[in-house]
């Protein structure tokens, strides 16, 4: 049997098996999507050809089996769009769950940069104009990135430092000390642990940005590397880490991952939500965003501006120290008369203006205190001799210090120049 004869007798997978039905009800429309997919698969990963050859059809089945008029992409107008769009607002899965919302706006904005490309190209088949706009993609939300708090995530760390399998608790110590996601973890390559500058460097290939970066080793990951480089060989595999001789794997590392977190008494844990602890830990005590950026390999600063959202511990040092701030306009004092309050009040926290008084309470800071005078363009001549004297000695009656020294200042610039 010739390899031709043989490959024709082989069963279909289910997608090649809906295409060649999509061919024997629309050619044109099997033809076209599949000649786009082909070209698309020139410049794109693999996996987004996955998504593009999945939602194109999804579009043509929805098309041959709701409009069978429809016999090539030059009459899909509005009406078909609204169709396809109720189609998939309405779909349920096997399980009995609805697409989520960015599902379908991946689907829908796959078909309509799929009719901006043919009109761009001059497809025969091409409609004269986009029957979808911008305004057909649905709003998803913008939840917060799901990170462990500070308890729950030493509940798990304590429970991965007891970790006996070597494998397991260097994948998982991975994770959570460089932020890496499941995918450059499964490809790191058998090179990857180098030396620079007098520390060891972690070389995460190219991966979802198609990028590549160093990143620094925690020490406890240069001792658990260099205890399995010694005890393992890459089993001409070309990776830093094998399970018993076979690549890793997407489910095998989230079994990992959930084998701690059982240990620990946590639910389920998915591995990604480890990068989301790491990051949000790195903002909450003080690393830049940019650093951060780097180290999670982002192209956007506006990806690793959602971890500084849910930097509780910042957000709350700066909120507690404003609402001090607040809470002195509202406070009274509880032993003193009114009438000494104020006298108070007057005594001890009035500033001296040129032209009147601040009444500003003392506890609330003000950064514009004398802003004018502290200020490199301010400029005074000796007419001003006694204002600024008065402010001076006023100040120093206050113990107002840094408002004494800049009324000085001028005073020793006047005095000088005369």
């Amino acid at each position: 049997m010739t390899a031709l004869a043989y490959a024709s007798q082989r069963p279909m997978s289910p997608p090649e098996a809906e295409w060649a039905e999509l061919a024997a009800q629309a050619p044109m429309l099997e033809s076209a999507a599949r000649r786009y997919v082909d070209q698309v698969a020139l410049s794109l990963r693999p996996g987004t050809i996955i998504s593009i050859e999945r939602s194109l059809r999804v579009f043509c089945r929805h098309l041959t089996s709701a409009h069978p008029g429809v016999r090539s992409f030059a009459q899909v107008d509005r009406q078909h769009v609204e169709s396809f769009k109720l189609a998939l607002a309405v779909h349920v899965s096997d399980r009995g769950m609805p697409l989520a919302a960015t599902t379908v706006r991946q689907q829908i904005g796959i078909v309509r940069v799929f009719f901006d490309r043919m009109i761009e190209w001059g497809w025969d088949d091409a409609p004269t104009r986009n029957p979808l706009f911008a305004t057909d993609l649905p709003r998803c939300d913008d939840p917060l990135p799901k990170a462990l708090d500070d308890p729950t995530a030493a509940r798990f760390m304590a429970a991965l430092a007891a970790e006996t399998d070597p494998l397991r608790r260097l994948c998982v110590e991975l994770l959570a000390r460089t932020g890496m996601r499941v995918g450059e973890l499964c490809t790191l390559e058998a090179d990857a642990v180098s030396q620079r500058s007098g520390g060891w460097w972690l070389k995460i290939p190219v991966g979802k940005l198609r990028t590549d970066r160093h990143i620094p080793l925690h020490p406890v990951l240069v001792g658990l590397l260099d205890d399995w480089q010694a005890a393992h060989h890459d089993n001409r595999t070309g990776l830093l880490l094998t399970n018993h001789g076979r690549p890793l794997n997407r489910q095998v590392v989230t079994r990992m991952v959930n084998r701690v977190a059982r240990r620990a008494g946590l639910g389920h844990i998915n591995p990604h939500r480890l990068r989301h602890t790491l990051a949000t830990q790195a903002i909450n005590r003080g690393m830049r965003i940019e650093a951060v950026a780097d180290l999670l390999g982002h192209r956007d600063l506006k990806m690793t501006m959602r971890y500084a959202r849910i930097a509780n511990d910042t957000v709350a040092v700066e909120y507690r120290a404003a609402s001090q701030r607040v809470e002195t306009l509202y406070a009274e004092p509880d032993d003193l008369p009114e009438s000494a309050a104020m006298r108070r009040l007057r005594q001890e926290h009035h500033r001296l203006l040129a032209n009147g008084w601040c009444t500003r309470p003392k506890a609330t800071d003000c950064n514009f205190e004398a802003v004018c005078e502290g200020c490199g363009h301010f400029a005074t001549t000796v007419e001003f001799t006694p204002v600024l004297r008065r402010q001076r000695d006023h100040a120093a009656d206050h113990r107002q210090p840094t408002r004494q020294a800049i009324y000085q200042r001028l005073l020793d610039g006047l005095e000088g120049g005369a």
